[in-house]
């Protein structure tokens, strides 16, 4: 009898630690594990699961939650912000202090490093855009180690949302000692050091990436998971059928084919996001370089036919770049307007699209992405008089294609808000900023953005609606096409700690089996 007891316990247990193991579908490969290298959804929430920055985000909120960072104060003016650093170390039991948190945002916008969204705290911090640029040294980055456990911050102007901002991975710490002693081999398994709740045990590309508790995490305490496992997959239709065969515990994006049967699921939870859908116009390319021409691509097809026929997802046609924001009034765009659009090419050199050279729209591996530029490019044909090609790539090609060799005409591209604030979206277009991928400039634009970071309240969120009119309404830079609803797949019955909110992000920490 007693034998038997034991092994039933032994058995609990096991389905116990089973209960603990989860499964995420992710997306693409991850085209790195270095936080600074992170520029796509994939590589974030691996992101979460292994580091943590000065503040992390609130899972229901999204807004800024205390993390290696215990508590922070602003001056009056909120142009100088001070974190008070709680006790912590990486997982090889290295203290983590200011001066960790100094050389790690030195690194990231060191310009030897070129690191995409280095612009981002460059941007806010004094000094910063200098250095980014090569104008200075490091030293003229305000930052500053007071003491082993107080870090300071000195801003271009009032940042009252600068605690949301650190959440992002462009302000992440690094172990730069691990770094030091293995240079770029820093991020395999054998050598892994990191200070997040989980810590690597496996990569394997292509395939996934395993991620296990770790014991030296500061609140180590309350992460209610064992082991996160992210499965490299991009193929909507297998991620859907891992998710149905148990073998997945949540998935993020759905086939479209399958949209009318998904949305009968209990498990399947959609919620307004703060994003746009769009497309990335190459100005540098001709016929691309004519704002006429930019329009009229804006005015060639019918978004609210796309987001009702293709997506059927609950997604919002778009007009702007920045979506609905409190306080903000954003630019007002063009509806679908095919004769207005055929005149504008006619007076570009281009009747009925007579003489108009093919293009290609650029996209990333997905079902999705391909149906959705398969309508574009027929509505393009019909109302236009234009031909299009199709062209495809996986995550890594796709994004060194747009964003360092540029070698594209129209590319497809989604802005999730990096914090809650429209300057997450004009900030990108800046001449020269890291995510200006169709290398768009105006000079009157760079000024409003420069503008608008020396602003407050209401003056300020006008400032930013001025670029952005000039942005989309005088030269349509861009091309918005809808905005975001979060499309998740999980059930909610046997998972507690994770939200549907705003920006889709889920810190790791929180998410635990249902009890």
């Amino acid at each position: 009898m007693k034998r038997s007891i034991a092994v039933l316990l032994a058995l609990l247990a096991v389905v116990a630690v089973g209960a603990q193991n989860f499964t995420i579908v992710n997306g693409a490969e991850p085209a790195s594990l270095d936080p600074h290298a992170v520029e796509g959804v994939p590589e974030h929430r691996i992101y979460m699961a292994l580091f943590e920055g000065l503040t992390i985000a609130d899972p229901k909120t999204n807004r800024a939650l205390p993390g290696i960072a215990s508590s922070w104060t602003f001056s009056k003016d909120f142009k100088t912000i001070t974190f008070k650093l709680r006790k912590a170390t990486w997982s090889d039991g290295v203290p983590l202090t200011a001066d960790t948190v100094v050389k790690s945002w030195l690194r990231k916008m060191d310009p030897k490093n070129a690191f995409q969204y280095a612009d981002l705290p460059a941007a806010y911090i004094e000094g910063g855009m200098d250095y980014l640029n090569g104008k200075a040294g490091p030293e003229a980055v305000k930052i500053r180690a007071v003491d082993e456990q107080t870090f300071e911050v000195k801003l271009v102007g009032p940042t009252p949302f600068f605690p949301d901002m650190v959440t992002h991975y462009a302000f992440a710490i690094v172990p730069i000692h691990a770094i030091e002693k293995y240079g770029n081999n820093w991020i395999k398994a054998e050598n892994w050091v990191s200070n997040g709740p989980f810590v690597l045990k496996e990569w394997r590309p292509q395939e996934k990436v395993v991620v296990v508790k770790n014991p030296k995490y500061w609140d180590a305490k309350n992460v209610g998971l064992q082991q996160v496992t992210f499965i490299a997959n991009d193929d909507l239709n297998v991620g859907y059928n891992l998710y149905k065969s148990g073998a997945a515990d949540w998935i993020d994006a759905v086939p479209l084919e399958l949209m009318d049967e998904v949305k009968l699921r209990k498990d399947f939870h959609v919620a307004a996001e703060y994003g746009s859908y769009y497309y990335i116009l190459n100005v540098t390319h001709k016929p691309l370089d004519d704002a006429r021409v930019r329009k009229a691509l804006a005015m060639g097809f019918d978004k609210k036919a796309l987001v009702e026929q293709v997506t059927k997802g609950g997604q919002v046609p778009a007009n702007s770049f920045v979506p609905p924001s409190t306080g903000y009034t954003p630019a007002k765009g063009y509806d679908f307007n095919p004769e207005q659009g055929r005149k504008l090419l006619a007076e570009a050199g281009y009747p009925n699209g007579k003489g108009f050279p093919k293009l290609s729209i650029l996209y990333n591996t997905s079902s999705s992405h391909k149906k959705i530029a398969e309508f574009i490019q027929a509505q393009w044909k019909t109302n236009l008089g234009i031909d299009v090609e199709l062209v495809n790539q996986e995550w890594g090609t796709y994004l060194d294609t747009r964003s360092q060799s540029h070698n594209f005409d129209i590319a497809r591209a989604g802005w999730i808000a990096d914090y809650l604030d429209p300057s997450t979206f004009s900030d990108m277009w800046v001449t020269g900023g890291t995510q200006n991928d169709g290398l768009y400039s105006n000079k009157k634009y760079d000024d409003l953005i420069d503008k608008a970071k020396t602003q407050t309240g209401a003056e300020r969120m006008k400032t930013l609606g001025d670029a952005e009119t000039i942005l989309i309404d005088q030269d349509m830079g861009i091309l918005p096409i809808y905005f975001y609803v979060t499309q998740n797949v999980i059930d909610l019955n046997k998972w507690d700690g994770w939200y549907a909110n705003p920006m889709n992000v889920h810190p790791w920490k929180f998410i635990r089996p249902k009890k």
